[in-house]
């Protein structure tokens, strides 16, 4: 197979005292995510997109929630491994779609910050990248502020693949 398309899904709690960081990209002033590492929700799924295309497990089975390693860990660093993985199996990301997914904050006037900050992690010009947001329309947990998900997906190709550019 020439192609892969990884999908990743992630979700995390609000909770006051953390900062907010989306991304790789800290959103000052909003409240953060509950979670044993920064609890980059856009990140951790974008990983887990990454892992699954490659049929190497996910973010948990890497990165364990129980290890002091990765209390508070920057989650930059989850999404290089994924990327060193994927390019020890001979493929590369060629583009990523993120869904970022809350009531708050609203990701409008940041969105090209996350965009710019999440193409340079994956080593991709911004074209190929997309970051977008919604709400769930005051539904559910999400819809009463309680925290945000995170849906991506990517599609990697084979090293000997022609890329678009």
């Amino acid at each position: 197979m020439s192609y892969r398309v990884g999908q990743g899904v992630d979700i995390h709690r609000f909770r006051a005292g953390r900062p907010l960081r989306l991304c790789g990209v800290e959103l000052a002033g909003e409240i953060g995510l509950e979670g044993h590492s920064d609890a980059d929700v856009a990140l951790h799924a974008v990983t887990d997109a990454i892992l699954g295309a490659i049929s190497a497990g996910d973010i948990g089975e890497h990165f364990p929630p129980t290890s002091a390693r990765w209390k508070d860990a920057d989650s930059t660093a989850f999404l290089r491994h994924a990327l060193e993985l994927a390019e020890g199996e001979g493929f590369e990301v060629v583009n990523c779609d993120l869904t970022i997914v809350g009531e708050r904050p609203r990701l409008g006037p940041h969105r090209d910050r996350l965009r710019a900050a999440l193409a340079a992690t994956l080593g991709l010009p911004v074209k190929r990248v997309s970051v977008k947001a919604t709400t769930s329309e005051g539904m559910g947990w999400i819809g009463r502020g309680e925290g945000l998900l995170a849906m991506a997906v990517v599609l990697l190709a084979a090293a000997e693949c022609d890329r678009p550019q």
